[in-house]
């Protein structure tokens, strides 16, 4: 089940017709904050962790609560008020899954500040390479009992970053995969003709 509208919410960099109508400044300054005050939180807490407190375990507990929260206020809180994005899953009474992908509409009252939309889209973006690059780093460097923190970070940051591109552009990928099979089937059907011959 797929709901959009995908006319609105620019991502980062991007600009749209409605630039000039929209205002600059940030119109929710507390979600913006928290947008990006737990993930950097998260990264800051890693990289810091063995001068902060020599103790392992609570460092990742405080890593994975950062972590989780920040997962939560993404998903729940700034991307509805900062572009007007939001994504869940649902099980029907069949019991099958179903992700729901939406955005506001583009006429909405409470159109989202392009200041907003790039402080999103940064921090949806930039804080998932942090954690590949720790990733790695973990793996080269032999730090294995750090492993799954950072495969947790990347894990769910990840998600967040997937699931709101699928709501700004699902609809348009899914076009753009119907166009490529239709392609696809033209050229085999001309294929098919071409080895029958005349």
């Amino acid at each position: 089940m797929l709901r959009q509208d995908s006319h609105d919410a620019p991502l980062f960099g991007e600009d749209d017709d409605h630039s000039r109508l929209r205002k600059s400044k940030i119109r929710q300054p507390l979600a913006s904050f928290f947008h990006l005050f737990f993930r950097t939180s998260a990264i800051l807490v890693y990289l810091l962790c063995d001068i902060i407190s020599s103790r392992f375990i609570a460092c990742m507990v405080t890593i994975i609560l950062l972590l989780s929260c920040d997962f939560w206020t993404v998903k729940n809180v700034s991307g509805r008020l900062m572009v007007g994005l939001r994504w869940w899953n649902q099980v029907d009474e069949d019991g099958k899954s179903h992700w729901v992908f939406e955005s506001r509409k583009t006429h909405s009252p409470n159109r989202t500040s392009s200041a907003e939309s790039r402080i999103f889209w940064l921090g949806l973006i930039v804080c998932p390479i942090f954690w590949i690059i720790f990733v790695f780093s973990t793996i080269f460097s032999f730090r294995i009992k750090w492993l799954a923190v950072v495969i947790l970070g990347l894990v769910l940051q990840w998600a967040n970053l997937y699931g709101y591109v699928r709501c700004k552009v699902g609809g348009r990928s899914n076009l753009t995969s119907m166009a490529k099979n239709y392609l696809g089937v033209q050229i085999f059907k001309q294929a098919m003709k071409k080895t029958e011959g005349p």
